[in-house]
């Protein structure tokens, strides 16, 4: 009995919790939004300088900008790319701030499906316009 009781004293702080539970699953989420983030950094400046330098398109000229395929592909790219972010960062929050559990659950499979929706709104949008 005194060497089970002496093996648990000795133990670190880490070494007792280790093997409650999972510390990784954390890592990837994060990983995935500096991703995202690094790569909406130069589709964001390109979007707002192509949104500066037409100002005073037509709407058929705006038709056949989004209907070059280079320009729909980064459209399509900035779209999924700004919606799984965002969702990605709002899940961080509620899982911080939101209490209850079932609310937690809730709130982020709602953001998720609104992130989902509107993504796929907007690339129906492109779509139409590119094809």
């Amino acid at each position: 009995m005194e060497q089970t009781t002496r093996a648990t004293t000795l133990r670190t702080p880490l070494g007792r919790v280790r093997g409650s539970g999972s510390a990784k699953s954390g890592t990837h989420h994060w990983w995935m939004q500096r991703v995202t983030s690094l790569a909406l950094l130069p589709l964001t400046v390109w979007f707002i300088a192509i949104l500066a330098t037409s100002a005073g398109m037509t709407h058929l000229e705006a038709m056949a900008w989004i209907g070059h395929p280079v320009n729909a592909v980064l459209l399509l790219a900035l779209i999924g790319l700004t919606f799984h972010h965002t969702a990605s960062g709002l899940q961080v929050v509620l899982e911080d701030y939101a209490k209850p559990e079932w609310v937690k659950i809730t709130s982020i499979l709602a953001v998720k499906a609104v992130c989902a929706l509107l993504a796929l709104a907007a690339a129906l949008a492109v779509l139409r316009l590119a094809v």
